[in-house]
Formats: C-alpha cells, sequence, structure tokens
C-alpha cells in the first residue's frame, strides 16, 4: 500500500492501494475498506482515487457520501 500524504494533517487514513476499477484504503485503526466500481459506482471510485493521490480530502469525502461509507465491497478487520 501507498502511504496517504495527510495533507491537512488530521486525517484518520494511513495507506491506500489503487486496483482497476477499485481502491482500498487503510484506515489508522487498521481497518481496510475496498471500494470497487461494482459497489459504490465508477464516478464515485475515480474521485476517491483523485483525492488518494492529492492527499487530502479522502476521508472527508467518505464520510460525506452516505452511499461511499456503506457501500464498500469488502473490509478487512485490523490485522
Amino acid at each position: 500500500m501507498e502511504t496517504y500524504r495527510n495533507l491537512s494533517g488530521d486525517s484518520g487514513i494511513e495507506s491506500y492501494a489503487l486496483g482497476d476499477g477499485c481502491i482500498a484504503v487503510r484506515f489508522k485503526s487498521g481497518v481496510i475498506y475496498w471500494y470497487t466500481d461494482a459497489s459504490v459506482g465508477p464516478d464515485h471510485v475515480a474521485e476517491m482515487i483523485r483525492l488518494a493521490r492529492y492527499g487530502k480530502g479522502l476521508s472527508t469525502y467518505i464520510s460525506s457520501h452516505p452511499d461511499v461509507s456503506a457501500g464498500y465491497a469488502r473490509k478487512i478487520p485490523e490485522a
């Protein structure tokens, strides 16, 4: 996974990984959520990828869109 830049300094996101039509987001709690084109839609995935690469706004985006925050395809509990 790639380290999230956290330009705001207060994000709960630690890292992310990108795939074809998906993004995995690891929060500081250790939990990893997978979001896919099928689970949240390609527009949401594209915006989440853009924000992840930018390093700011990803956590806010997820929490601001109920269809995204509840629409993950897979959840991996903390290790």
